[in-house]
């Protein structure tokens, strides 16, 4: 039991959120290896709410330069409500996220414009070779929606065991109606997240960067 915590702690350390990727595809067995080791997430009553839909190859980049135009030109309508605000801790942790990678890209914090083209990149989806978009039934409701935040996590720490990286990106749902028109899911769908994923580009400057995390006393509340 202590080697299998152990291989989870590494595992989660070195997960990190990847914004630069190889152009090379993922072998399609490893895609599955991902999905099927993913779909081990609880749920409540083992309902597995969750579903991807997966780029390959050209598929990609015809939903890349959809999701420019969607940006260019729609409104973003998210199936779930964006947070109202980030208060206190969360919204400290949200900038210093962001100074981070702006200080990664060499972008000056008085530079608009070139923190607004780097913000573009989430909807280039970072050059990955693939993207999974994230969905789950509409009437499993909120808690639908939890449980497949599991599948996320096991997702991403999957691809990370096998030396694939991964970005969860909530900016690409802001175009719900979009995604399920381009991929001629149901309206019953909601769409969650997408997770860009592919061989990651190690030299890029913004992969150089690691976010900090919350100590346990701010985290851990134990009582009796």
């Amino acid at each position: 039991m202590t080697d299998h915590f152990a291989i989870l702690q590494d595992l989660l350390g070195t997960r990190h959120s990847c914004r630069a990727f190889q152009p090379d595809p993922v072998p399609e067995t490893t895609i599955r290896q991902i999905i099927e080791a993913a779909a081990r997430a609880p749920s409540w009553c083992n309902a597995q709410p969750w579903q991807v839909t997966v780029t390959h190859g050209t598929e990609t980049d015809r939903f890349r330069e959809t999701l420019r135009h969607a940006v260019q030109n729609d409104t973003p309508k998210p199936d779930l409500p964006w947070p109202q605000s980030y208060p206190g801790a969360h919204g400290t942790r949200r900038l210093d996220c962001g100074l981070q990678l702006y200080e990664a890209v060499g972008i000056p914090r008085s530079d608009r414009a070139g923190r607004a083209r780097q913000s573009l990149e989430n909807y280039r989806l970072f050059g990955a070779p693939h993207v999974a978009i994230v969905h789950s039934e509409a009437e499993l409701g909120p808690y639908g929606a939890m449980d497949t935040g599991g599948f996320v996590t096991a997702f991403t720490l999957a691809a990370t065991a096998l030396g694939v990286g991964t970005i969860a990106q909530a900016s690409v749902a802001a175009y719900a109606p979009m995604i399920r028109s381009h991929f001629n899911l149901p309206e019953s769908r909601l769409i969650l997240c997408a997770i860009s994923f592919g061989l990651a580009d190690e030299d890029h400057p913004a992969n150089s960067f690691r976010t900090s995390r919350a100590k346990l006393s701010e985290i851990y509340d134990p009582r009796g």
